[in-house]
């Protein structure tokens, strides 16, 4: 049986989210990394990483998530589905304080290191847990089809960020 080629743009779902987490890692360490004294570098980073979770997290919930949850067979794969929902619970909690801590003060240091350890251990749970198990359970085709589906919610969300802060700035 002749294999197909895969087209050299075509990312399956697990490539392109582990592109995001790697992203996300960059600018949280970034933003661990900067001093109380860079006040409109840490709110530049902190838009940027605020929106990148919004829509990674968003693309998980909505598409890859469920997808994995109803390929599952295990109680301990359902596991992984709640416990990686939860976690995105508690991150979109620390962004929410951290959005509402003064930008010089220690506490927002201490706000940043803590965000940048939850999503570092999220996305690490994902990539050495989850994905394996979606890898056997979706199939190659199963997870370049989603890959698809993903980078067009993908694009679909940056599209609808970008328009609404367009209109933010709007006189």
């Amino acid at each position: 049986m002749p294999r197909t080629k895969k087209h050299p743009t075509e990312k399956n779902a697990l490539s392109l989210l582990k592109e995001d987490h790697h992203k996300v890692r960059g600018l949280l360490a970034e933003l661990a990394d900067s001093t109380e004294r860079a006040t409109t570098k840490r709110e530049e980073l902190l838009a940027e990483i605020e929106r990148e979770l919004k829509i990674h997290t968003t693309i998980e919930e909505q598409i890859f998530y469920p997808a994995f949850r109803d390929a599952t067979e295990k109680a301990e794969d359902r596991k992984l589905y709640f416990e990686a929902l939860e976690e995105h619970h508690v991150v979109d909690t620390v962004l929410s304080e951290l959005k509402s801590t003064d930008l010089a003060s220690e506490t927002f240091a201490a706000k940043a290191k803590v965000l940048k350890d939850l999503v570092e251990h999220h996305a690490e749970e994902e990539e050495t847990e989850m994905f394996p198990r979606a890898r056997k359970l979706l199939g190659r085709e199963g997870l370049v089809r989603l890959g698809e589906e993903l980078a067009q919610a993908k694009v679909s969300l940056t599209e609808r960020v970008l328009t609404q802060l367009v209109e933010l700035v709007r006189p």
